[in-house]
């Protein structure tokens, strides 16, 4: 699904954040991302939700050379990955369903069509109560949540979430957690960037660790 080969990422004139990445991901496959404060986690997911070219390299997602597609042509393909922002993202004129259920209104579903499903996940994440509430009145866990829920409600062919559990407390963490497991078993590629040493000791999966903009180890 996804290939790197001798990426590198700078901004502007600056020295490379990334550089020499050379990495396959498989389809349907679940990966940490780990590495330390500043090591360039952020950056890599912004290549793979491909808001971002790289400065060099190549990078191929779905059996096609990102690098040099046209905006349009990126746009259509962002639509089957699914993103999970530290910062959340939420509309704060919407309520919480309303954020939640954007991926399908957006591709023009009539609300009778995903309003048993938005409301399952709501109450699976916990937010079954806050549904109706607007994002101003949640608590960071309760945003983080419902940032969650968005990401996963359209079942994307990819998941990218940064730091998916910070905000939330360690039994929460693993239900959430659980949720990933189970879209993962469903088909969809997962990547969690990660600090959480608890997350990386429970749930098994293999790790790519970033250092000093580079990937030191695919395990």
């Amino acid at each position: 699904m996804i290939e790197f080969d001798q990426v590198g990422l700078r901004y502007g004139f600056g020295p490379e954040i990334l550089r020499d990445l050379t990495f396959e991901i498989s389809p349907g496959s679940f990966h940490f991302l780990t590495g330390p404060s500043g090591a360039g986690k952020t950056s890599l997911l912004r290549l793979l939700l491909l808001s971002l070219r790289p400065s060099r390299g190549r990078i191929s997602m779905f059996g096609q050379d990102v690098t040099r597609l046209e905006r349009d042509r990126l746009l259509q393909m962002r639509r089957h990955i699914g993103i999970v922002f530290q910062e959340f993202r939420l509309l704060d004129h919407l309520t919480t369903f309303e954020n939640v259920a954007l991926p399908l209104a957006v591709r023009g579903q009539p609300p009778e069509a995903y309003r048993e499903n938005v409301e399952e996940l709501l109450d699976w994440v916990g937010l079954g109560n806050r549904m109706n509430v607007l994002p101003p009145l949640l608590s960071g866990g309760e945003k983080q949540r419902a940032a969650i829920a968005r990401a996963v409600i359209s079942k994307p062919d990819l998941l990218l979430a940064d730091e998916p559990t910070g905000n939330v407390d360690p039994e929460l963490s693993d239900r959430l957690l659980r949720l990933f497991v189970e879209l993962n078993r469903m088909g969809t590629t997962i990547i969690v960037a990660t600090h959480e040493t608890g997350l990386l000791k429970r749930f098994d999966y293999p790790r790519m660790t970033l250092q000093n903009g580079t990937v030191t180890a695919h395990v």
